[in-house]
């Protein structure tokens, strides 16, 4: 909103520090701003409210350490996070960016089914809260709606890299690249580094090229529900899924910064895309959300964020990785979650396979997800969060220096 009115009274008036307002990185300085302070002042008065709603967590006796010591802590703090990053975004950012605009649907979206998922827990005292088959189906109808919107949508481009050739008469002329339809992604570790969804119908003949969505959107879905669910299952300890999810985000705009700059995109070979830039304006908001939301929910958490933040903060990093065409790196980025969702599979199908072969069913871990296991192994959770988000910095690097190590 503010950037219209800059942009007006610059046109108009010439107005002294309106150009400076539409520098993409002064708008994304202003947007962390804000957005922590948001999140620290504001909040608190989310959680009284919590509190006097008696809007407190439900506690299941899993045999864990100071598990009940948190039982009536308020919950559906993930509101502080939609809060604190929508309002930064609808200030500072261009409203009318198509990624812009996907990012505030994949917000609200998943905002709403964590929050109904979290009101069925609290209000109808049902510990399930929403039933599987319904999250399921929510997170499947983001995803359609993320990839139709990046395969068939007019404004979402990429750059094709500028060539150099020598013509008749031996002089080189450069080439610059145009902005093309394209399911083109990065794959990591690789020297040519570039792969193209498509190719993996060209079998089909010519004009396989035109039914690449057939692909395309699936793929988008998968990670859209993986990525949702993975930090879903990461929320079980003080501090844990907030503190990685900003480490993992904090990544994502070194990525969004470098693939929105044509200048850093060519310097680093990697590709451009037109109009991404913008998105750093959301990546900051959302990166302070999370910082602001730490203060209240690190050990011992005076709010937890519920499914209402978890799946939000799930969907939006996935969405910013498939816009960026970075989704590959995601396994790597998101190891913290991808590790969660891959002890919850593996205990649920061991137990049920030696059920099925022994009549006994045995687990793997001593509870799952992962970090329930360490709990169980006598770690208190501060350690557990702090030696993981470690491990997030330490993912986060890596991915990082993807950009130059192929």
């Amino acid at each position: 909103m503010l950037y219209y009115l800059f942009e007006y009274l610059e046109k108009q008036y010439q107005f002294p520090g309106a150009s400076l307002f539409q520098f993409t990185t002064f708008r994304a300085a202003m947007a962390i701003l804000f957005s922590l302070i948001i999140a620290t002042v504001y909040g608190k008065r989310v959680i009284v409210f919590l509190q006097k709603q008696q809007i407190g967590e439900t506690v299941r006796d899993l045999g864990l350490d100071g598990q009940k010591q948190k039982a009536g802590t308020p919950t559906m703090g993930g509101l502080i996070i939609i809060m604190a990053t929508l309002i930064p975004v609808l200030l500072f950012a261009k409203l009318n960016n198509i990624y812009i605009i996907l990012l505030l649907v994949t917000t609200v979206w998943m905002g709403i089914i964590g929050f109904i998922d979290d009101y069925i827990k609290i209000f109808k005292k049902d510990k399930e809260g929403l039933k599987g088959r319904f999250k399921i189906l929510g997170q499947v109808g983001l995803g359609l709606i993320v990839g139709a919107t990046l395969y068939f949508h007019p404004e979402v481009t990429m750059r094709e890299h500028n060539k150099t050739m020598i013509t008749e008469n031996f002089t080189v002329e450069e080439i610059r690249g145009q902005d093309i339809k394209s399911t083109m992604t990065t794959v990591p570790f690789f020297k040519n580094n570039e792969m193209d969804y498509s190719s993996f119908i060209s079998w089909m003949g010519d004009g396989a090229k035109e039914y690449a969505w057939l692909l395309f959107i699936p793929i988008v879905i998968l990670i859209v529900t993986a990525v949702s669910n993975g930090a879903n299952l990461t929320d079980g300890i003080d501090g844990l899924a907030a503190g990685t999810s900003a480490i993992i985000v904090f990544a994502l705009g070194v990525f969004t910064w470098v693939s929105g700059n044509y200048i850093f995109s060519e310097y680093l070979d990697i590709m451009f895309i037109p109009r991404a830039g913008e998105l750093l304006v959301f990546v900051t908001a959302f990166m302070g959300a999370l910082i602001g939301f730490l203060w209240y929910n690190t050990f011992p958490a005076q709010v937890f964020m519920g499914d209402t933040g978890s799946l939000t903060i799930g969907g939006v990093i996935a969405v910013i990785a498939i816009v960026i065409r970075k989704e590959l790196l995601i396994p790597v980025l998101c190891g913290i979650f991808f590790a969660e969702n891959i002890s919850v599979i593996l205990q649920v199908g061991y137990f049920k396979y030696t059920k099925k072969k022994t009549g006994e069913g045995k687990r793997i871990f001593l509870m799952a997800p992962l970090h329930h296991h360490y709990q169980k192994k006598g770690y208190h959770e501060s350690k557990i969060v702090t030696r993981f988000w470690i491990i997030g910095i330490l993912l986060a690097i890596i991915t990082i220096v993807t950009l130059k190590v192929r």
